[in-house]
């Protein structure tokens, strides 16, 4: 029986009902029979590029496949018993090859059937994912790396200078989630942030803690808190033009540095150039630039600057004092 439920789970999206139900019976403690669980499909997510400008690659949906086999169905992430309401027993990929996605690429997106008890209690959920109105759904899950579009860095471990939704010599910023670590839920909700399917992301630091995005956070605004869609694009643009500041404020400290370290060399050439660069990590941007000044002027008091093309030949010299009147 083991290894039928192994190919079972292997297998594309074409099941029997027969097969569907023993696939179920794998996560439930006693046996049930058709005619109690109520089966859906819903399409997690997909490849294409969503509205925080981040997309899954096909690696990411394949590792995405495994993980969310056996996980649970809820209410807006709200991660409480009491709103589990399905799950999910059988995990497909689907690709369109006739379908392509902003970044040319056929589309690809994550499949899952689902199951829940016909219950008195769920035939309100059940009536309405039958006439469309619990349709839209977010999975919660971890991502390691965020790879720029532009540059190929990894947005989370390495200073990248290119922000999420801008236009860069005609190409659009994104980030494509690798490294898939981890599948924690998936939810209905009224927005999700991937138009097709709807998907809420977290990343893993190296201490591995989940941690929001602020888009994520201005995504959890809503009118009830006060906050329009126009605010919250409004916030959203605002915070877009603090990072482009911070970013540029950080390529001009690291140039500072440099120039520290240069002159240095002329000025204190005992001193550890590498021990010097990191005393400065903690200077403020105007400190830094007062000592680069300052080494700046006494390195040229050492060494004063000259005028390359100066004529040193005085031997072919004419004396014109004859002339003079």
């Amino acid at each position: 029986m083991k290894s039928e439920v192994n190919k079972l789970n292997s297998s594309n999206n074409k099941l029997t009902a027969q097969q569907e139900t023993e696939l179920i019976n794998t996560y439930t403690r006693n046996p049930v029979d058709e005619s109690k669980i109520y089966v859906f499909t819903v399409t997690l997510c997909d490849n294409e590029v969503d509205r925080d400008f981040e997309r899954f690659s096909k690696a990411s949906l394949e590792a995405l496949c495994e993980l969310f086999k056996g996980k649970t169905g809820l209410f807006d992430h709200s991660m409480s018993s009491k709103d589990q309401n399905a799950r999910i027993f059988h995990t497909y990929i689907e690709t369109d090859k006739a379908r392509k996605t902003s970044t040319g690429e056929s589309y690809t997106c994550l499949k899952a059937r689902a199951y829940m008890l016909r219950t008195e209690k769920n035939a309100d959920l059940i009536a309405e994912i039958d006439g469309g109105i619990k349709k839209e759904v977010s999975v919660g899950c971890a991502a390691r790396s965020c790879i720029c579009s532009v540059c190929g860095k990894d947005m989370k471990k390495h200073q990248c200078e290119h922000i999420k939704g801008r236009a860069y010599g005609g190409k659009l910023c994104y980030g494509t989630l690798e490294n898939i670590s981890d599948a924690y839920e998936w939810s209905f909700v009224a927005v999700p942030a991937q138009r097709n399917a709807g998907v809420t992301k977290s990343f893993i630091k190296k201490e591995e803690e989940s941690v929001k995005t602020v888009n994520e956070i201005i995504a959890g605004l809503g009118e009830e808190k006060g906050i329009t869609g126009k605010e919250a694009q409004q916030i959203r643009d605002y915070v877009s033009e603090l990072e482009k500041k911070a970013q540029d404020a950080e390529f001009y400290r690291k140039h500072l540095i440099k120039d520290i370290e240069r002159y240095s060399l002329i000025v204190m050439p005992d001193v550890n150039a590498k021990h010097l660069s990191e005393g400065c990590e903690g200077m403020s941007l105007e400190t830094l630039k007062d000592f680069r000044d300052g080494l700046c002027k006494q390195s040229m008091q050492k060494i004063p600057a000259k005028t390359q093309l100066r004529n040193t030949n005085t031997q072919n010299k004419k004396d014109y004092t004859q002339y003079k009147i």
